[in-house]
């Protein structure tokens, strides 16, 4: 007998947008404020393992054919990426850069090299916990 989740997706497909926005919030935030990386990854990752919970994991993941070992391999690259990057300057492992930068419609805005490795990092959160979660999924 197949249950009728009607309400339950509707309100899925809402909350969803609302985590990736925190999710984005927490990554941006992220070196000025508490956040980051990490917890932006997190936040991230929980948007799927909700996506999952209320459809069905295959539907998901025809919906998203992403290989999330290979989204965790992506992030570490450009994880160590940036901090080889900084060999290029001449200046110690992992040395951040930073510049104002005039863009339209936002005016002046600093642009890091600490939003690449932070991009790595949520990477590597987003593939990690989506695998374990798949991993233990199959075990079901």
């Amino acid at each position: 007998m197949k249950i009728n989740n009607v309400i339950l997706r509707t309100v899925a497909r809402v909350v969803v947008y609302i985590i990736l926005t925190l999710a984005v919030y927490l990554f941006l935030a992220g070196h000025n404020n508490p956040g980051g990386g990490f917890i932006g990854g997190l936040v991230l990752s929980t948007a799927f393992v909700l996506l999952f919970i209320v459809f069905d994991i295959e539907t998901i993941q025809k919906a998203l054919p992403f290989d999330f070992k290979k989204v965790a391999a992506l992030g570490a690259l450009l994880a160590v990426g940036t901090g080889f990057g900084s060999f290029l300057f001449d200046v110690s492992f992992l040395t951040q850069a930073f510049d104002y930068f005039d863009l339209p419609f936002f005016g002046e805005v600093e642009l890091t090299t600490v939003t690449i490795f932070e991009l790595g990092v949520a990477l590597v959160v987003v593939g990690v916990v989506v695998t374990i979660i798949l991993s233990i999924s199959e075990d079901v």
